[in-house]
C-alpha cells in the first residue's frame, strides 16, 4: 500500500445545482497524496457531479475545491489540467474518428517538450501494450476494453499529478476489467499518481483503494478506510450483495 501522505485535493462544503435540484449538498472530503480514494453510490448520488466540480465541468455554487492547498474553485478547464488533474470520464469519450496514437497525442496538447511527451508515449505504451499494438487503428474500432484503456492513457499524456476515473468497468468484459483495475494499482503505485476513483463495483473498488465515501442523494453518508466499509454490514447489503 503505498504511503499516505499530507491532502493534494481537498472539497470544503461543495454545493452543485442543476435547476432547483440540489446535486450536492455541502460535499466536503480530503483525497492524500499518493492514495486511491473512491466514491460509492447509487445512481444519481452524486458521484460523477462531484468529479465534474473538480474539473470544472461544472459550476461550484458554493464551497472551495482546494488542490495542493491553493483554490481551484470554478477555474476553466484546461486550468485545471495544467495544475496537474486528468479526468476519464464515464463512457470513456474517445475520439472515435481519430486513431489510438492520434488520441494519445490529443492528451499532450498543453505540453510542449516534445521530449518528454515521447518518454510519456512510451510509458502509456509499457502500461498498455495493446494500445502500441494498435496505434494505427482507429478508435471507434476498438472493444470496449480497449477504449477505456485509451481513455486512460490519454488521461496519462497530461503527466498528471491526480487522476480522476469515472466507472473504468463500466461496460467491460470482465477479464480487462481485472486487467485495467491492476493497471489502474500500477499507476498508483510505480508512478506515484494519487486517484479518485468512481466505480460501480464496489468490492473492486474497495479492493484496491485506501480510503471510501459513501455518497446518497448529494451528501455523503459515511467515510471510513477501505477495509473498514467493506467489513461495514450496511456497505455488505447495500452494495456489495449481502
Amino acid at each position: 500500500m503505498p504511503e499516505i501522505q499530507a491532502n493534494l485535493l481537498e472539497l470544503q462544503n461543495v454545493v452543485v445545482t442543476y435547476g432547483v435540484i440540489n446535486a450536492l449538498q455541502n460535499v466536503s472530503l480530503n483525497v492524500s497524496k499518493g492514495s486511491i480514494v473512491t466514491l460509492l453510490g447509487g445512481n444519481g448520488a452524486g458521484k460523477t457531479t462531484t468529479l465534474r466540480a473538480i474539473s470544472a465541468l461544472v459550476p461550484v455554487k458554493s464551497g472551495q475545491v482546494l488542490y495542493q492547498g491553493e483554490e481551484i474553485t470554478n477555474l476553466k478547464a484546461h486550468q485545471i489540467v495544467s495544475r496537474g488533474l486528468a479526468h476519464v470520464p464515464e463512457g470513456r469519450m474517445v475520439f472515435s474518428n481519430l486513431t489510438v496514437l492520434e488520441n494519445l497525442q490529443m492528451g499532450a496538447y498543453l505540453r510542449k517538450d516534445k521530449k518528454k511527451i515521447k518518454s510519456q508515449l512510451e510509458f502509456v505504451f509499457t502500461t498498455f501494450p495493446r494500445l502500441q499494438e494498435r496505434a494505427k487503428q482507429i478508435a471507434g474500432t476498438l472493444s470496449g476494453g480497449e477504449q477505456q484503456m485509451l481513455a486512460i492513457g490519454r488521461a496519462l499524456m497530461s503527466e498528471p499529478q491526480f487522476l480522476m476515473l469515472d466507472e473504468p468497468s463500466l461496460g467491460i468484459a470482465p477479464l480487462l476489467v481485472k486487467t485495467i483495475f491492476e493497471k489502474i494499482v500500477e499507476i498508483n503505485r510505480e508512478q506515484k499518481i494519487t486517484i479518485l476513483l468512481v466505480e460501480q463495483n464496489a468490492n473492486l473498488a474497495l479492493e484496491i483503494s485506501d480510503y471510501g465515501y459513501v455518497l446518497e442523494t448529494g451528501r455523503i453518508i459515511l467515510q471510513d478506510r477501505s477495509y473498514s466499509l467493506r467489513n461495514n454490514p450496511d456497505i455488505r447489503k447495500a452494495y456489495l450483495g449481502g
